[in-house]
C-alpha cells in the first residue's frame, strides 16, 4: 500500500477506508498528498518527523527518494520507530511536471496569508496538517526536512538552506547532514515563509530545505548519489540515531543580501546558467533595475545562489552570500 501511495496521489484514486496497518505500525491518508504513519512502538530517541517533497512540481528526485523509503517501510526492511508525516505539496504541478501552476507555493507558508487561489489554499491545508501533527506528538522533538532539487547546476551539488528563526539548530544536526553527503549549508538572514521556515518559526522544529541535485524527469535522477540521504531518512523514521561525520567537511555560507526585482525593466548581468555559489569579485555589476538601479558588488566578493530574472516584480531574483566556515 505505502509503495503505491505516489501513484494513487497522481491518479487521484484513494482507498476506502483511508487507514490501515503494516508490519511495524499504521497509516492514515489525511488528504491528497498527506500521509501519516505511526509506529507500534515509539523508540526512545524518536523525533516527530515531517518529510515533504514536490512543493515545486518539477522536482522529482525527492519524490522517488520518499517512494523508495516508503517501500522499505512496507517491505519491513525498515522498522518504523517514529511518527512521520509525509507530504507531497503541489499535486497539480507534480502531475503537470512544472514548478507551479499559478504562484510559487514555497513563499506562502505564513499564518497571515490573505491570498486566494489553488496554491494559497493548498498552503493553508499543509500548514493545518503540520499544526495537527505536531500537536499530536508534543512530547517528541520536532523535525522537518523539506526535500527539493535545484533548477540549475551547483558548485555544491547537494546543499541545505537553514531558514531564519530563533530556534537554535542542535550540533548533532550538522553532523547528520554531513554524513548524508550534504556539501554546503546556507544560513538565511531573515524570514522567508518557505515550508521549512514554517516549522522552524512556528513550531521550533529542527528544519531545513534540502537541495538534492538538479531537476530531472521521473526515472532520470541519480538515486545512487542520494543513498546517504536515504540512510538518514530511514534511521530517523526508525527512531534511531543517524550516522555522523564532522560538520567541518561542509562549507557554510551566510546570506548577505537578497536581490529583489523592483521593475519591469530588470536584468541580471551574468548568464543565468551559472552554477549556484558562483563567485563575483568587487566592482562587478550583478543586476540592472530601472527602479532600484544597478547592483554592484562592494568590497567583499559575493557568491550567487538561485538566480532567476524571470520572477514577479517584488520577488527575489537571487541570494548573495559569503562563506562563514562555521555552523
Amino acid at each position: 500500500m505505502l509503495g503505491q501511495w505516489l501513484d494513487w496521489t497522481l491518479d487521484g484514486k484513494y482507498p476506502i477506508p483511508r487507514l490501515g496497518r503494516f508490519a511495524s505500525g499504521t497509516y492514515q491518508l489525511h488528504a491528497p498528498g498527506i500521509l501519516e504513519i505511526t509506529p507500534s512502538n515509539v523508540r526512545p530517541v524518536a523525533h516527530a518527523c515531517v518529510f515533504s517533497a514536490a512543493i515545486h512540481g518539477n522536482e522529482t528526485a525527492p519524490v522517488e527518494l520518499l517512494g523508495n523509503w516508503l517501500s522499505a517501510i512496507e517491505a519491513g526492511t525498515v522498522t518504523l520507530g517514529a511518527p512521520v508525516l509525509v507530504i507531497l505539496g503541489n499535486i497539480p504541478a507534480l502531475k503537470a511536471q512544472q514548478r507551479f501552476i499559478t504562484t510559487n507555493l514555497n513563499r506562502l507558508f505564513n499564518r497571515e496569508l490573505t491570498e486566494s487561489g489553488e496554491e494559497p489554499d493548498r498552503a493553508r491545508e499543509l500548514m493545518s496538517a503540520i499544526d495537527a501533527f505536531y500537536d499530536r506528538h508534543q512530547a517528541l522533538p520536532k523535525l522537518h526536512y523539506d526535500l527539493h532539487t535545484a533548477i540549475r547546476g551547483s558548485l555544491y551539488t547537494r546543499f541545505v538552506v537553514e531558514p531564519y528563526a530563533e530556534t537554535v539548530i542542535v550540533p548533532e544536526q550538522w553532523q547528520w547532514l554531513a554524513a548524508a553527503d550534504m556539501q554546503a549549508v546556507l544560513h538565511q538572514h531573515q524570514h522567508s515563509w518557505t515550508f521549512s521556515h514554517y516549522s522552524k518559526h512556528y513550531h521550533a522544529a529542527q528544519a531545513f530545505t534540502f537541495e538534492l541535485g538538479r531537476v530531472a524527469p521521473f526515472g532520470k535522477n541519480d538515486m545512487a548519489a542520494l543513498a546517504p540521504m536515504l540512510t538518514l531518512i530511514c534511521t530517523l523514521s526508525a527512531g534511531e540515531e543517524p550516522p555522523k561525520k564532522p560538520a567541518q567537511i561542509m562549507t557554510f555560507f551566510q546570506v548577505k543580501h537578497e536581490l529583489m526585482r523592483q521593475a519591469e525593466a530588470f536584468s541580471l548581468c551574468f548568464d543565468e546558467d551559472v552554477p549556484n555559489f558562483s563567485r563575483f569579485e568587487p566592482g562587478t555589476c550583478l543586476a540592472k533595475d530601472s527602479v532600484a538601479g544597478d547592483f554592484i558588488v562592494g568590497n567583499t566578493p559575493l557568491h550567487v545562489v538561485f538566480p532567476n530574472s524571470q520572477v514577479e516584480i517584488g520577488a527575489r531574483a537571487a541570494l548573495l552570500v559569503t562563506p562563514t566556515h562555521t555552523a
